[in-house]
């Protein structure tokens, strides 16, 4: 199966019953929660991290090496994992605009990001993960290895303030 080499502005090739889940630009968190009587999130890892080698140029750092605020999670339905999402910021933003996520918990990125009016979401990317990913690798790690062989994947900047942070979300085989 041909995997994309890099993120792209459309989701043509995503299977149709995947594509309004791709493109919807609302809250993944609501729209989750209101297919799944129980949703929750489990946080994997919170921390400095050194970004991907496609986020750095995101998050206008000079070199892919500088550290970054980094947050993953699990959206869960009905205990399945249904979405991974990854997230980065870079640690001036997490003095400043995104202080909030540091005391984000357990609690949905989704729920601070849709209810300030503030916050600008800039244009979604799309691209098929394969195990030549990182992101796939760590989703494999995180859920025993299980998993197809591509998984798709959108991506934005929100803006607060003019301090960037990058969201990444792959949507996994137990999305309902």
């Amino acid at each position: 199966m041909k995997t994309s080499a890099a993120w792209q502005f459309h989701c043509l090739s995503a299977p149709r019953s995947l594509r309004r889940w791709l493109t919807d630009p609302g809250s993944l968190t609501q729209r989750l929660s209101s297919r799944c009587p129980r949703f929750a999130v489990r946080v994997l890892q919170q921390g400095r991290a050194a970004p991907l080698l496609d986020e750095a140029p995101l998050l206008q750092l000079r070199r892919s090496t500088e550290r970054v605020q980094q947050r993953d999670v699990l959206l869960l339905c009905r205990q399945q994992p249904a979405v991974f999402a990854h997230t980065i910021f870079t640690r001036e933003s997490l003095r400043r605009a995104w202080q909030p996520v540091g005391r984000l918990g357990n609690r949905s990125l989704g729920t601070l990001l849709f209810s300030n009016p503030r916050i600008r979401r800039g244009r979604m990317q799309y691209r098929k993960l394969d195990r030549r990913h990182p992101l796939y690798r760590r989703i494999m790690r995180q859920t025993g290895g299980a998993l197809p062989a591509s998984l798709w994947a959108r991506r934005s900047l929100f803006l607060l303030n003019s301090q960037p942070m990058l969201v990444t979300e792959v949507f996994l085989p137990d999305l309902p």
